[in-house]
């Protein structure tokens, strides 16, 4: 970067010029010289100073990495629920009823799966993104966390397994009290509910989640599906129980009992997603050995959608984001796709492949993280890679005032002229920072900068686990909301 420089004496001042990285500011400069009436006007390229992270090194570790929304959603849910059982057990004088412990567990494990039902998930991103710009910023921030709704699958889920530990301790106590049939099936078939469901919680711990992902979907299924079929059997056997103990029908039971409803609507969720496998023709556009991009053309899809996809839909499945195609002579919106860069043997199975196929699709569209930036008046965009996919739908819609920098080895070879050409679309003055020339860049400066010139109010970015993080942090520890994928939700 050339440094400001002056000349001395009479003659008149030169006007300053500075010549900075692609992300630099321009800003007017004004300079009167001897002899001349006019104004002279140039444009000086301004490097922001990236300011001082807030707070202490321990305040910012505490505030921005352990005591995340995530993690705050997680223990509002778990609090709720201790709380449940506290004044359960107090009201029960330290023997509470088996049958409202097993409501709780129910009602637990309907949260739990209406947390993962892509209609339920929609209309939440809906009621959170809908107010006005006019609102504080610091309410909207705090919406645009919607995202981080992954707390409350995993906060019931586990208070669910806690209450049901309970339930089967509170059943098994009351078979050797009297040892009937109906009790004995009933303590059976709870004993393996909990094995399950210590079997799915086992399993979706980050660490082995991230080591045996594979696995964990394999678990997470299976164990599920037999969990399900269980509760319906535990749950008719447990209302003959109650049926026979209040010398009532058992159809009386059932539909005056919150767990039957409770499963029902677990069943229904389910149901919903599964009832709505396909298989679809895909028709590959192959970028390079690295990226391909997938189109699929039975149907059309709005901006800011995310899809599951697969070859083998039973052990493994795939999310994207979906970019609308459109009809180059109409103008509409004629079809989708997805960008799929090399990152394991499943992405890379489906680059090499050129040909025309079928893949399967299940479940409705689903809102993501990047619908969020309609709580913004102007945001910056942060990609790396094939990050720029998910973006793309965001560039799209047009709908938020937005700058972008996307970090990448050599863009246009790797994913094409047409998707480098979507970006420059979307911010002509968009940073496309080429890694295999320029090196990796210091990417919280940069988008700092960024920010800086648009003033923007938010920063999102897709990326892997470490750059998101370093970004996020970078930003929010200086004041500036920020906003990255969850990737143990």
């Amino acid at each position: 970067m050339t440094g400001n420089n002056s000349e001395k004496g009479d003659m008149a001042p030169t006007p300053i010029t500075s010549t900075g990285p692609s992300t630099g500011t321009t800003t007017p400069s004004i300079h009167s010289g001897k002899g001349i009436d006019e104004k002279q006007i140039e444009r000086v390229h301004q490097r922001a100073v990236l300011p001082d992270q807030l707070g202490t090194e321990l305040s910012r570790q505490v505030r921005h990495k352990y005591a995340s929304s995530y993690r705050k959603v997680f223990g509002a849910i778990f609090t709720i629920n201790l709380a449940a059982f506290i004044g359960l057990v107090a009201s029960a004088r330290g023997m509470p009823n088996s049958r409202d412990v097993g409501s709780a567990a129910s009602a637990n494990l309907m949260t739990c799966i209406l947390f993962r039902q892509e209609e339920f998930v929609n209309i939440c991103y809906e009621l959170f993104t809908c107010v006005p710009h006019s609102w504080p910023l610091y309410i909207r921030k705090r919406l645009a966390k919607v995202f981080h709704y992954g707390g409350c699958h995993s906060g019931a889920g586990t208070a669910a397994v806690v209450w049901y530990i309970l339930y089967t301790i509170l059943a098994t106590k009351e078979y050797i009290d009297e040892p009937v049939s109906d009790q004995l099936v009933n303590t059976i078939t709870s004993w393996v509910l909990v094995s399950m469901f210590m079997i799915i919680l086992t399993s979706a711990h980050p660490d082995l989640r991230r080591k045996f992902h594979d696995y964990f979907e394999a678990f997470h299924r299976f164990a599920g599906w037999t969990a399900l079929c269980t509760f319906w059997v535990h749950n008719i056997f447990s209302a003959r129980v109650t049926a026979r103990q209040m010398e009532t029908s058992l159809g009386h039971v059932l539909i005056t009992s919150p767990n039957f409803w409770f499963i029902c609507i677990t069943t229904l969720c389910n149901f919903a997603s599964w009832s709505r496998l396909r298989h679809r023709t895909v028709y590959p556009e192959k970028l390079s050995d690295h990226a391909t991009r997938l189109h699929f053309k039975y149907r059309g899809m709005a901006p800011f959608y995310g899809l599951k996809i697969s070859d083998k839909p039973l052990t493994e499945w795939h999310a994207f984001a979906t970019i609308p195609d459109i009809d180059p002579e109409s103008g509409k919106i004629n079809g989708f796709s997805i960008v799929v860069s090399n990152a394991g043997d499943w992405t890379k199975k489906q680059i090499m492949k050129a040909n025309e196929r079928k893949l399967w699709v299940r479940g409705a569209p689903l809102h993501g993280l990047l619908y969020t930036s309609k709580l913004f008046q102007r945001i910056v965009v942060v990609a790396t890679g094939s990050g720029i996919g998910p973006c793309l739908s965001l560039l799209f819609a047009d709908i938020t005032p937005r700058r972008v920098f996307w970090s990448t080895r050599e863009p246009t070879s790797t994913y094409g002229p047409g998707v480098v050409a979507e970006v420059k679309r979307a911010d002509p003055n968009a940073v496309i920072w080429n890694t295999h020339e320029r090196g990796y860049p210091d990417i919280v400066r940069e988008v700092y900068q960024l920010v800086h010139e648009s003033n923007a109010e938010a920063v999102f970015i897709i990326s892997n686990p470490k750059v998101t993080e370093k970004v996020v942090y970078g930003m929010t520890t200086r004041g500036i909301p920020a906003y990255g994928a969850i990737f143990d939700s």
